[in-house]
């Protein structure tokens, strides 16, 4: 079979570029495959859209090159709080205080809007010379065989590979057509995301409140503004997306609280459902699948790009240290190594943050108290609060090369 480039990947969001780059500057020629135009997301105008980025993913994006052209515009989370809470009655006297300076790394995270990575990820995949990005076009057959796989774009190209790459999102149609099933669960809840101005500085402290319809973080950005992540019953976010933004703001402030005085929206307002939904393998005959194509999950810890970055921190080392030896690096063997690499990781923590939304999210007396004095008994006992915050920072257990800042 002929192959156009070493790895197709389809989906130009941030884990499939974040994999071509990594694959790229070990040696590999890859195409990225993008249905959006080249620059629909790396516009100047402020949207709010956010992510929280572990400390492990940082040292990846620095790793790639990428980290220079964006720390300008990150945000450190030096704390991070976590409490029990109703509207209008503030948190709960025992809470999670996660703090920089228990760590032997500072800060907690950082929070990075996705305009500027969006852009640093293209401006760098343009300039790598083993890249190639074919925009507005998708995916929409496959065939592997023996010596590769032929893929079938949407404007009527056929390209071949040695692996396909499933970086398509939830719905991937790559895991579909490779015969890969899904499982999942809708959670009956819906976040509302939006930035919002306030008149006192949240000097780095992210902040987690479980209400009863959902947990709302409250995430520091540059300035004195935050994005935050709401999550509401369906039937209660409709009423909430459906408001002016005056009233919307009334709404919020009884459950946002006036910690960081006044608050006004500095941007539009977004919302989707919430579900959990887990890919049944992430790997088939010359296909592998990353980020939301394998797993997705609660945004309640801000995990779901760092979960991704793992995957693709996983699959470049996987990938290239087969090339070393000599082996298809599309072969089946090779990618049920990282599979066994990453499977159990992410499921378990899909799983896990499927768990605590389910405990908070509801008002059950019994419960209630029984999580606030889970709280406190973690925030009293340094040797496992600090377990958590390396966990969250993404720093526990063996680590792929380039989580920990260090070229393949």
């Amino acid at each position: 079979m002929k192959h156009d480039s070493d790895v197709i990947i389809a989906g130009g969001g941030l884990n499939g570029p974040a994999l071509a780059l990594a694959l790229a500057q070990a040696g590999l020629t890859v195409t990225v495959v993008d249905a959006a135009p080249a620059r629909a997301r790396a516009e100047d105008a402020f949207d709010g859209r956010a992510y929280a980025l572990a400390i492990a993913s940082q040292k990846l994006l620095a790793a790639v090159g990428v980290w220079p052209a964006v720390a300008g515009h990150a945000q450190k989370m030096m704390e991070v709080k976590a409490s029990d809470g109703r509207p209008g009655e503030g948190a709960a006297p025992f809470f999670l205080h996660f703090d920089s300076r228990e760590l032997d790394q500072s800060p907690v995270g950082y929070m990075l809007e996705d305009r500027f990575l969006y852009r640093a990820f293209l401006d760098a995949m343009q300039a790598a010379p083993g890249i190639t990005l074919i925009a507005e076009t998708q995916v929409v057959a496959q065939a592997p065989g023996p010596g590769g796989i032929a893929v079938t774009l949407s404007d009527g190209r056929v390209l071949g590979a040695r692996l396909l790459v499933g970086a398509d999102g939830r719905r991937s149609g790559v895991a579909e057509r490779a015969g890969i099933t899904r499982e999942g669960w809708g959670y009956g809840q819906t976040a509302l995301v939006a930035a919002i101005d306030h008149a006192l500085p949240h000097n780095g402290i992210a902040h987690q409140f479980f209400m009863p319809t959902g947990p709302l973080a409250i995430l520091p950005l540059p300035g004195n503004r935050s994005s935050i992540v709401w999550s509401e019953t369906d039937e209660n976010a409709r009423t909430i997306a459906a408001l002016s933004d005056a009233d919307f703001l009334a709404v919020l402030r009884p459950r946002f609280g006036d910690f960081l005085g006044e608050i006004s929206l500095a941007g539009p307002r977004f919302s989707y459902p919430l579900n959990l939904t887990l890919a049944r393998a992430y790997a088939a005959p010359r296909v592998a699948l990353i980020g939301d194509a394998a797993h997705g999950v609660h945004p309640i810890a801000g995990q779901g790009l760092n979960l991704g970055l793992r995957d693709v921190a996983a699959l470049a080392e996987t990938l290239v240290e087969a090339g070393r030896r000599g082996e298809d690096i599309g072969a089946l063997d090779v990618l049920e190594r990282y599979q066994g690499w990453r499977r159990f990781d992410s499921t378990s923590l899909a799983l896990g943050m499927d768990s605590v939304n389910k405990l908070f999210s509801n008002d059950n007396p019994l419960l209630r108290a029984g999580r606030d004095l889970g709280m406190g008994i973690v925030q009293a006992l340094g040797p496992l609060r600090r377990g958590f915050m390396r966990q969250a920072a993404g720093l526990g257990g063996p680590q792929p090369r380039l989580l920990q800042g260090r070229p393949l």
